[in-house]
């Protein structure tokens, strides 16, 4: 067993979220294109006596520390199927805020995986490590992979996609979290309504997979889109300012990530994202503001 082991994962953007309808399992049916951008979770375990979970950094205060946490799940887990015991201390260092639709938990989950296997020397294939992070949430098997990939299924059926191009965005959270049972509950409820179109197809992602595999950006930001979108902003209005804003920024395109409130918004290349950030930064309508870039890879050691 190692003395320390550390590992991290990055922040997912959906560029392409499909809601299908709702299957039995209770999940809905999703067809999602995943891009991972550099906006980091750390994650360090050390040797110990049963578990004990701690947390520091953004939003560190509302992130549970006890078996409600993914990470304490993950150990479970893990342990469970290496057919070893789950002693280890593990540390959270948070820069991916909470609740964002970033896919922080998922991503503290697969560093977790990742570390605590290297810690406990179970060398589990990583075939076994997609389907343990499958059980655990659906954004866990894309934050052990990063990159880009195509998700369907719930989200836990991956394909890699080429993405050639390096892309620059501006990730601005625009108040505190929202909770995504919510958000795909209210989804439902304005297709039940009327008052968006109902699920009877998933939109194609061959247009936003052409985007990013040749570009130029204008291209991607055209191809952009988030059925969860319509619904955050019904729930959370004020996303409608912040998404104005970004583009009234100078970004190609924006949208909201996931199940918001985060608003990624697409640069032009690197400075145009630098300034960018620098102007929503001053709006007074984010409390956090991070340019970022991608595709980066998944869960790994560091060090």
């Amino acid at each position: 067993m190692a003395g320390e082991v550390v590992a991290r994962a990055p922040a997912k953007v959906n560029v392409h979220l499909a809601v299908g309808p709702l299957r039995p399992d209770g999940f809905h049916e999703l067809r999602t294109v995943y891009f991972a951008v550099s906006l980091f979770d750390t994650v360090t375990v050390r040797a110990g006596e049963g578990l004990a979970v701690s947390v520091t950094g953004v939003d560190a205060d509302v992130v549970p520390t006890d078996r409600r946490n993914l990470v304490w799940r993950a150990a479970v887990l893990l342990a469970e199927h290496a057919g070893v015991r789950a002693d280890a201390t593990i540390a959270i260092a948070k820069a991916i805020p909470a609740a964002a639709g970033l896919a922080g938990g998922s991503a503290d989950a697969a560093a977790a995986l990742v570390a605590l296997d290297a810690l406990w020397g179970t060398r589990v294939s990583r075939t076994d490590l997609h389907l343990l992070a499958a059980q655990l949430g659906s954004d866990v098997p894309f934050s052990l992979l990063g990159g880009v990939a195509l998700g369907a299924g719930r989200g836990e059926q991956l394909s890699p996609v080429l993405a050639r191009t390096r892309w620059h965005w501006v990730l601005g959270i625009a108040g505190e979290g929202l909770s995504t049972p919510a958000v795909y509950g209210e989804l439902d409820r304005l297709r039940a309504t009327g008052t968006l179109p109902g699920d009877s197809g998933l939109a194609p992602t061959d247009p936003v997979i052409a985007a990013l595999r040749s570009g130029p950006p204008s291209a991607l930001a055209g191809a952009l889109a988030n059925d969860l979108q319509a619904p955050a902003l019904a729930l959370r209005p004020e996303l409608g300012r912040a998404l104005r804003a970004a583009t009234g920024a100078g970004a190609l395109a924006a949208l909201v990530s996931g199940s918001g409130p985060t608003v990624a918004a697409l640069a032009e290349d690197e400075q145009g994202a630098i300034r960018l950030a620098a102007e929503l930064a001053g709006v007074g309508l984010f409390r956090t503001v991070r340019a970022v870039r991608g595709p980066v890879p998944g869960a790994r050691l560091v060090g």
